[in-house]
């Protein structure tokens, strides 16, 4: 697999949270941002899927008012 430095400027308490992580769990730090950054980009993936989706459904009219979502609402705290 080809690989590529990536070089971030982190806060020092995530930089010790990641360091006290990389010792509890015996992995190097690179593995744990690793893994920690495909889970979001994953993550980032699918919620930028919903809103492309949701927007397509405004672009279609598919959307409930505001005086429909009032009454479920209010529905809910009766």
């Amino acid at each position: 697999m080809n690989t590529r430095v990536v070089t971030a400027h982190i806060p020092v308490e995530l930089a010790d949270q990641l360091d006290e992580i990389s010792s509890r769990l015996d992995r190097p730090k690179g593995w744990i941002v690793k893994q920690a950054l495909a889970s979001w980009v994953e993550l980032e993936a699918r919620r930028h899927a919903m809103v492309m989706e949701a927007l397509a459904d405004a672009d279609e009219g598919r959307v409930v008012g505001h005086a429909d979502i009032k009454a479920w609402v209010n529905g809910l705290l009766e």
